[in-house]
């Protein structure tokens, strides 16, 4: 009876260890941070740079990290952060080791369909086709593949995942060589124990490649940390406050603002110094400064605070070749750094991940930005316009027939946008021409300025000054006591005060705190008087 006993409790802890291991993968700590990673083993780029395209970060803890172009995460070897992701991944690769397999399955994969749970292959396998991981409608699915040898995968082979499962959820442990045939499609974190993993050219990976101690070599590869499973929400940075830059597409701080052709604008032209020429009021939805008023001085101003905001944040992610920017490279809400002349051809992807707020800010804090005929942004998974940012500190050239997205901010510099070119933003300098020559400009937000009324003087109907804590308001001719508005704006075009004026002078209380305002004076026979009033 006795031995039955224990019999049963074996079994019951033996069911309950399995259970229990089948239900957590092990978490991977900072070594989820990574992309690509070795503990003790050179990683490196086996063809052209620009064409392996990574997302999260590179690194060896011991060897060489070498011959990648661009790459969406830090490149790392032997730091802190290679440290403790080889500490993690030990103790990653020690609990998926303990795991109890639910099945055994043989040594070749494909053309099948696996149900979550703990799958242990014996010996070197392989796979050969199209396997399809189920996660039966369960988002917290869970698949471990054990592997007892090496693992290589043929040509055009695919891992597939159907009713929710998830890429962050599968984990491939293997003691041997993983090498990924050409063309290949595969999901899940890569663990190779002691060995190397190869990708074949054009390789495909939702996941991470790790190596407890091996190299790692790359070729025309694709391959992105997975989304779920705990990873952090991008966000990106905060967005500056636009003010009332937001009502403009194209404005000048201090340049002249030019057009050739017919450019289709929606939103204000302008420029704060100097002047505006050759927009068509019928292409323009907006308003077109042709000289400098009380709209265009604000927004000189609070271009300025945009372009402070912009140039002091945190970058996050440094592209290390400014040159190569583009080649399909896709990116994610983050702060980016470019330390050079930045040329942007054929394409970037914006990947917000689902998340519509998300924000992206690229720095091009070394040199120009220029891009090559025909380029594109492009925004995918709920990217937005409004919310991407550029800020270069040096001219701006945009070739023909490009495709552009973003609000860009240019430091004492030109910016020249070439036809055929549709700018999904605004295009805005602190000081420098700004030319545009047969182009789409659409302003991707809702503007935020002041009425259209202010920006001229149209008459001289009253003097209109501040005293601490008040207006006063003394009008020309007494008959146009009863007959007078004032209305009164803050910088963001809010109404502060409106009032029909009853005596030849009036004193006002605001108790405004300092800044700067807007008036408006609208007497009889649509007369108008605007201007600026400066609390303090």
């Amino acid at each position: 009876m006795k031995k039955n006993l224990l019999h049963i409790a074996a079994a019951v802890i033996l069911l309950f260890v399995s259970q229990f291991s089948f239900a957590t993968v092990p978490p991977l700590g900072a070594a989820a941070n990574f992309v690509l990673f070795s503990t003790n083993g050179a990683v490196t780029n086996g063809g052209i740079g620009f064409l392996t395209l990574l997302t999260g970060n590179v690194g060896a803890q011991v060897g060489p990290v070498s011959g990648f172009g661009n790459v969406n995460g830090g490149m790392h070897a032997g730091d802190g952060a290679t440290s403790s992701a080889a500490a993690d991944l030990l103790t990653a690769y020690n609990l998926l080791a303990a795991a109890i397999p639910n099945y055994q399955h043989a040594i070749l994969l494909g053309n099948e369909t696996l149900v979550p749970g703990i799958y242990n292959l014996a010996a070197q396998s392989s796979l050969d086709g199209i396997l399809t991981l189920d996660g039966q409608g369960n988002a917290n699915a869970e698949f471990i593949i054990k592997i007892g040898g090496a693992f290589a995968t043929t040509a055009n082979s695919e891992v597939k995942l159907i009713n929710n499962a998830k890429a962050c959820n599968v984990f491939w442990k293997v003691e041997g060589k993983i090498e990924l045939g050409t063309l290949s499609t595969m999901k899940g974190n890569l663990v190779a124990n002691n060995a190397e993993i190869v990708f074949g050219a054009g390789v495909n990976l939702e996941g991470r490649a790790l190596s407890t101690t091996g190299a790692i070599t790359t070729n025309s590869t694709i391959a992105y940390t997975p989304v779920g499973c705990g990873s952090p929400v991008l966000n990106g940075p905060a967005a500056p406050d636009l003010k009332t830059t937001s009502c403009y597409a194209i404005f000048s701080g201090n340049g002249n603002v030019t057009n050739s052709g017919v450019s289709k604008i929606t939103g204000d032209v302008g420029t704060n110094v100097t002047g505006t020429t050759g927009f068509a009021a019928i292409d323009v939805t907006g308003m077109i400064h042709t000289i400098a008023d009380v709209s265009t001085a604000q927004a000189a101003t609070d271009l300025g605070g945009v372009y402070t905001y912009l140039s002091n944040l945190t970058s996050e992610i440094e592209l290390l070749y400014p040159a190569q920017f583009g080649h399909n490279l896709e990116l994610t809400p983050h702060t980016y750094k470019l330390d050079g002349a930045t040329v942007l051809t054929d394409s970037i992807f914006l990947n917000a991940q689902g998340n519509a707020d998300a924000v992206f800010v690229f720095k091009i804090v070394g040199g120009a930005l220029s891009t090559n005929v025909g380029s594109k942004i492009v925004l995918k998974n709920g990217a937005q316009a409004k919310n991407v940012y550029w800020v270069i500190e040096g001219a701006l050239l945009i070739e023909g027939n490009s495709k552009f997205k973003g609000n860009i901010v240019v430091n004492n510099a030109a910016i020249q946008i070439n036809s055929g070119t549709v700018l999904d933003g605004r295009a805005m300098t602190t000081s420098g021409a700004n030319a545009v020559a047969a182009v789409t400009v659409t302003i991707p937000s809702t503007c935020i300025g002041l009425p259209t009324a202010l920006s001229t003087s149209k008459t001289d109907m009253a003097s209109i000054y501040t005293i601490p804590g008040s207006v006063v308001v003394t009008l020309k001719n007494a008959s146009d006591v009863n007959n007078n508005q004032l209305t009164i704006y803050d910088a963001m075009g809010k109404m502060m005060i409106k009032q029909i004026l009853t005596q030849e002078k009036t004193t006002i209380d605001t108790n405004f705190s300092s800044g700067i305002y807007f008036y408006q004076l609208t007497g009889k026979n649509n007369t108008v008087q605007s201007g600026k009033l400066i609390s303090k």
